[in-house]
């Protein structure tokens, strides 16, 4: 199994290289592959979590000296999720090496979306144990602090039902109204598509593994188109 790319896309050398090959595997792997030699990643994905949480919670006290705990919070919260961490691991190069079982790894949606997330985690605690705080935060500031401009023009701190709301309401003195269009996949891993309108106008579309998921995704749709 080799690595060296992802290593390299991390900007970190593994010392103890079944870390990251442990930090890779989810718990699926192991019911096809039991003598596969590391255990699956959720030990690592909880101490990662933890590891996680208190880099971003630092630099974000460090560079808004200004802010309120609450707004610290919210920004803390967007740059965390699930969605974006995985699309952090996506970034980083980490869907290529995943170690799922042959049914896991037909998922899509909302579930590959979290088991990346989870993974992700699973190798900032790898970095971690193999090293010091010092690097596993760098891992955290190069590959998720870059999003926070991000996070701060599109508003994504903030809750985009109720943003597009309040925007409507101003300039158009209207209520958005959501309407599910279509709903697909089995029951355990149902895929919905809304629609977000102002009156019979379709301002956007987004899709969720819930309704109220892709309620959100179609708010956070429009509010980017205005």
């Amino acid at each position: 199994m080799d690595l060296s790319k992802l290593e390299k896309s991390l900007d970190y050398k593994f010392k103890n290289k079944d870390l990251l090959k442990e930090a890779l595997t989810h718990r699926s792997y192991l019911n096809e592959n039991p003598n596969w030699g590391v255990p699956h990643n959720e030990r690592l994905e909880f101490l990662g979590d933890a590891v996680l949480e208190l880099a971003v919670t630092e630099e974000l006290y460090n560079r808004f000296p200004d802010q309120p705990e609450g707004q610290l919070t919210a920004l803390r919260a967007a740059l965390v999720n699930y969605q974006m961490m995985s699309e952090v691991a996506r970034e980083v190069g980490l869907e290529q090496h995943i170690l799922l079982s042959r049914g896991e790894s037909k998922d899509t949606g909302k579930a590959r979306e979290v088991i990346l997330a989870n993974a992700i985690e699973a190798v900032i605690g790898a970095v971690y144990l193999d090293s010091d705080y010092k690097k596993s935060k760098k891992l955290v500031v190069d590959a998720i602090l870059g999003h926070l401009d991000e996070v701060i023009k599109k508003g994504l701190y903030k809750d985009s039902k109720s943003s597009l709301q309040e925007k409507l309401q101003a300039s158009k003195r209207l209520t958005p109204t959501y309407k599910v269009l279509s709903e697909t996949g089995p029951d355990h891993a149902k895929i919905f598509v809304v629609g977000v309108y102002i009156g019979d106008e379709l301002l956007a579309t987004g899709q969720g593994a819930s309704k109220q998921d892709a309620e959100v995704a179609a708010a956070r749709a429009a509010l980017e188109k205005r």
